[in-house]
């Protein structure tokens, strides 16, 4: 193979590989996203989070106050998106706590309580069901992402209760 030849197949190697990072997770953020350093955060490439006064998104929870096999109903909405990623965090510990529901498009992780999109689509809102330990009671928070698309994304953003 000549070298002219091997360099012009390690640049379309290197452009298919980076086709392909861009396109990661379209079925939603893997479960290792729940204990990485950025916590709630797409490891995006460079792309960091845009701060929170630009947020054009809205994340409501019907409640903050749970009882034992309760349902708290998260609703995200405001301009379109293409993804999100949720945990519910117990108000006291900001320990893991519940389950979600498995509702349309969706994904969950059990092991960390998260929730998250599951297909690249976009979407103009998104209602999430949280179900409560069957043993407790307390206040619960929710927190985490949206994503606008692959770069764009809004993180540590915390659910407000409706009123």
């Amino acid at each position: 193979m000549t070298f002219p030849r091997r360099i012009i197949i390690l640049i379309l190697c290197a452009i298919i590989a980076t086709m392909t990072s861009v396109r990661a997770f379209p079925d939603g953020a893997p479960v290792d996203a729940c204990v990485k350093p950025r916590k709630n955060q797409p490891y995006h490439g460079q792309a960091r989070t845009q701060s929170l006064e630009t947020n054009p998104y809205s994340v409501v929870a019907s409640s903050s106050e749970y009882g034992p096999g309760s349902q708290i109903t998260v609703t995200i909405g405001g301009d379109i998106f293409k993804g999100f990623f949720l945990q519910a965090r117990n108000a006291h510990t900001g320990e893991w706590i519940g389950s979600w529901a498995q509702t349309p498009n969706t994904n969950t992780h059990p092991e960390c309580s998260a929730v998250t999109h599951a297909d690249p689509r976009e979407k103009q809102q998104a209602t999430l069901i949280w179900n409560a330990p069957h043993n407790s009671q307390g206040q619960v928070y929710f927190t985490g992402t949206v994503l606008k698309d692959y770069g764009t994304f809004w993180a540590d953003l915390v659910a407000q209760v409706a009123q």
